[in-house]
């Protein structure tokens, strides 16, 4: 005897309206005054685990209907011939269920009609998802159909459809054929773009960011996919929505050429915004910002703000331009900043161009800055430095998720330099470079590696500005002490040196999706001359918190050298 899986489908259908179909019942069990009836379960238990959620287990539960919600569920999985036995006694009722064995995938017939490369027809067929031997499963059975078909849409062929699919079940050899049959239809190639709702923007902008959805090429839905997402990246859209037109007719040589529809909303021309925070580095924070994406209504992002902090109060202002022909960003910017850290108070004013680009999977920043600073150690006489440095700094991230890695590597080197030769008080040259390295712990846990390590050099630190010098300490460097409280002293203060050395070893244990726990040491020192280091150590425990905008950590570390606690937190992310 041979049945269709059709039946099976609808079983399936049925199922998932259970919960559904009870509710109107469990509304009425106040007014009817209706019990619960104990419900005993004997049955393999991956069985029970399997009916428990959908068996009812009111005074409605007879042993009809019992019988039937069973062998409905046991046929989900596969088990289309169980011993099913509803016996009631007193006030219980007895199900004891043998399911029997499972029915198991026996032939597989997938066809895939149209104009496909015999490769790709292959490929596709090879990864059908519900092989022979493997067990029968209605899910399995529809998902496998689902994803083949979603690998045709999702290359050349937008038009695809499944056409047809049967599995027939032989409950008595327990054994299952299956069939499916495809039409992939036209290949669909992308052809111009049309863009609705652009009100203050002109279509070029668009064109800036597109580099894939171009007339003439192959469709992709990972093609428009990341487009859209490009695009709202962006400052200048809220909301973006991507796809062609379907219903093109083919050319003459079968193809079709689809136009590619883009809508827009545009973000609002003016935003001002007021904040509040805190952070264990440089304390309580408020500040105010502005911010408009069409600066003289060229599209050019501007944005500009005052920050103060108990240790730091910064002014800035930043213009970034569209990226050009090579997807190259530019910016400029310049900015006015007092510290007072370790004994070290600091102003400086400066200024800055950058380009952006990406090569590959590496990050490149071009850089040209020029500051002038004001130091005031306590103890130690005031001086003043200037620099103009150009720098480049290189980052290659190989991570599977940017905000809260599992597994993968990041890894960061920039090397930069001055001369007194233009507008420099001292020759110097800068090198920097820190790695992160995320190894897999279980399937959730991870152990966290980083390492920094600096060097300028130069004749001597004397005339230096600090942003090119080494101080560390604090969140996201050596926990367990003060922020930039390892250094160099002068007076009572704490400068910078010309030589950084940071090591760090954290595990960090899930206890949900949510909360976690995590245990670091960390060494590191920044100091004069080679011979002067000596590493601080600092170690202690934190709880993390998925955040959407990455893991919250918040730290608890014991420094050794100073045999103190210190209480850090951030969002705890790679840079």
């Amino acid at each position: 005897m041979r049945r269709k899986a059709n039946t099976a489908r609808r079983k399936v259908l049925h199922l998932r309206r259970l919960p559904f179909a009870l509710l109107p019942l469990v509304l009425l069990l106040p007014i009817l005054g209706a019990q619960a009836v104990t419900l005993e379960v004997q049955a393999p238990d991956e069985i029970g685990e399997l009916l428990e959620p959908y068996l009812p287990h009111d005074e409605q539960a007879s042993p009809t209907r019992i019988h039937q919600l069973s062998g409905e569920i046991l046929a989900t999985e596969g088990y289309f011939s169980p011993q099913i036995d509803v016996e009631p006694r007193d006030d219980v009722l007895y199900l004891r269920i043998d399911p029997g064995q499972r029915t198991r995938v026996d032939r597989v017939d997938v066809a895939v009609d149209g104009p496909l490369d015999p490769k790709t027809r292959e490929s596709l067929i090879a990864a059908w998802g519900l092989p022979s031997g493997q067990p029968f499963r209605q899910n399995d059975w529809n998902d496998a159909k689902q994803h083949l078909l979603a690998a045709l849409l999702a290359e050349n062929h937008a038009a695809a459809r499944l056409v047809d699919s049967q599995a027939e079940i032989d409950p008595e050899t327990h054994r299952a054929d299956l069939k499916a049959h495809y039409d992939a239809g036209p290949r669909y190639r992308f052809d111009e773009l049309r863009i609705e709702g652009l009100q203050r923007y002109s279509p070029e902008l668009i064109a800036r960011y597109n580099r894939e959805v171009t007339p003439g090429t192959p469709y992709s839905e990972a093609r428009l996919g990341s487009l859209q997402n490009t695009l709202q990246a962006t400052p200048y859209f809220s909301s973006i929505q991507i796809d062609i037109e379907r219903d093109t007719a083919p050319d003459a040589d079968g193809e079709v050429s689809a136009p590619v529809i883009l809508r827009v909303r545009e973000r609002p021309a003016h935003r001002l915004a007021f904040g509040v925070g805190a952070s264990s580095n440089t304390g309580a924070r408020v500040e105010a910002n502005y911010h408009t994406p069409d600066l003289f209504r060229q599209a050019w992002e501007f944005d500009t703000g005052l920050r103060l902090e108990q240790k730091k109060q910064t002014a800035y202002s930043d213009i970034f331009f569209p990226p050009d022909s090579k997807a190259r960003r530019h910016s400029v910017g310049l900015m006015a900043e007092g510290t007072d850290i370790q004994g070290l108070r600091t102003e400086r004013y400066g200024f800055g161009v950058q380009r952006v680009e990406q090569r590959g999977s590496i990050e490149q920043r071009l850089s040209l800055n020029w500051q002038e600073e004001r130091r005031q150690p306590d103890g130690a006489l005031e001086t003043r430095s200037q620099a103009l440095v150009p720098n480049v700094m290189w980052t290659w991230r190989q991570v599977d998720n940017l905000l809260d890695p599992h597994r993968g590597i990041v890894l960061q080197m920039q090397v930069g330099g001055a001369s007194k030769a233009v507008l420099a008080d001292r020759d110097f040259v800068r090198l920097h470079s820190r790695v992160q390295y995320f190894v897999p712990l279980g399937k959730v846990d991870t152990l966290t590696l980083r390492g920094e390590v600096g060097y300028t050099l130069a004749d001597s630190r004397q005339g230096i500005p600090q942003d090119y010098l080494f101080r560390t300490g604090g969140t996201g460097s050596v926990r367990g002490y003060a922020y930039q409280s390892l250094g160099v002293r002068e007076g009572s203060a704490v400068v910078g040196g010309r030589y950084l050395g940071v090591l760090s070893a954290e595990a960090t244990h899930w206890l949900n999706e949510s909360w976690g726990i995590a245990a670091f040491v960390d060494a590191g020192d920044a100091v004069d001359a080679l011979q002067k280091a000596k590493m601080a150590l600092g170690y202690g425990l934190g709880a993390r918190w998925r955040s959407p905008a990455g893991p919250i950590g918040v730290d608890l570390a014991y420094g050794q050298r100073t045999a103190d606690i210190q209480l850090h937190f951030a969002l705890a992310i790679p840079f």
